[in-house]
């Protein structure tokens, strides 16, 4: 029988080997490695994510299985900061460390493993996903260079500080759409078909480029001292994570399909947008680019684990 885990994930493979070898045969040159990342993040990402939240409508989701699954998100991205302090550098870690590639890996997967009933749970959390992670991610990233900044001889008043930072935080790429998609969804207007279709394509594009740009800046990247760093990102993302919500999940008293569904949701791999957040504030891209391909392979170990441990324990 066809392992779920296996079938997720190695289109997932293919797309980083396809451009690590890109990269190598000298299709795409180092020098363009920066702008393709700019058209995933500034046209692809807003895309993908206002054409999501268009269509979420806060008062259909059940958010109980979701709550608990950034409670321990949360645990573990405070406690990354608190080991590696305040900085864009442990900012990029702790969202290595927490944020899952739910779309590429994890739709295919939960429809494997539980069908309907687990992609509905996957869905609700894919709806805010997005939102709380890259959103919370945004305002620390922020914070943390307004700190640095301070340290480096341009301090600037609290106030100030925390101004920017959430202007900077909502007039961003990431969370503007999403905040913008949610509001037009609660209108109960649709999105015209002549923009529409435009967006889906869009949409759709960014999962491969991305996981590919994956690929080729491993090719150019001088890995060497930080293959430890990502390998400990990988581990954490990949083992830590989803035995800390099953934890979590048990205390609160959670169980059943929504539980299994957090659970390999949180055991994925680290998602491509970390590597986008990365390369906007210029801190950790190399090490992140590792800890993605390596969490990719590790997964193809750690997700058949995880699901028969979801079998032991009889969620």
């Amino acid at each position: 029988m066809e392992s779920p885990a296996l079938t997720a994930l190695m289109p997932v493979v293919l797309l980083i080997v396809l451009g690590f070898i890109a990269a190598k045969v000298d299709w795409i040159r180092a020098s363009a490695v920066k702008d393709l990342s700019n058209l995933v993040f500034y046209v692809l990402t807003p895309a993908l994510l206002f054409r999501t939240m268009s269509t979420v409508k806060v008062g259909d989701l059940d958010f109980s299985p979701i709550v608990l699954y950034f409670l321990a998100a949360g645990i573990i991205f405070a406690g990354t900061m608190l080991v590696f302090g305040f900085n864009t550098l442990a900012a990029a870690r702790a969202l290595g460390h927490t944020f899952s590639n739910n779309v590429m890996i994890g739709i295919p997967l939960i429809g494997l493993a539980f069908g309907q009933e687990g992609l509905v749970t996957l869905f609700t959390l894919i709806s805010v996903h997005a939102l709380v992670l890259l959103g919370c991610g945004t305002v620390v990233f922020e914070l943390a260079q307004a700190r640095q900044l301070s340290t480096q001889g341009q301090p600037q008043g609290l106030a100030r500080t925390l101004a920017q930072a959430i202007k900077n935080s909502v007039i961003h790429p990431v969370p503007l759409p999403i905040i913008v998609g949610l509001l037009f969804a609660q209108t109960g207007w649709s999105i015209p078909g002549v923009i529409d279709k435009p967006m889906q394509l869009l949409g759709q594009a960014l999962g491969p480029i991305a996981l590919m740009l994956v690929g080729v800046t491993l090719a150019y990247s001088k890995l060497g001292s930080l293959i430890k760093p990502a390998v400990r990102i990988a581990l954490v993302k990949t083992m830590v994570h989803p035995v800390l919500f099953i934890t979590v999940a048990w205390l609160f008293g959670l169980r059943g399909v929504p539980m299994a569904t957090m659970a390999l949701a949180a055991a994925l791999p680290t998602g491509a947008n970390v590597y986008m957040f990365t390369q906007r504030y210029g801190v950790g891209q190399e090490e992140v680019t590792a800890s993605i391909a390596i969490s990719t392979g590790i997964c193809l170990l750690t997700l058949p684990i995880v699901l028969l441990l979801l079998e032991k324990i009889g969620y």
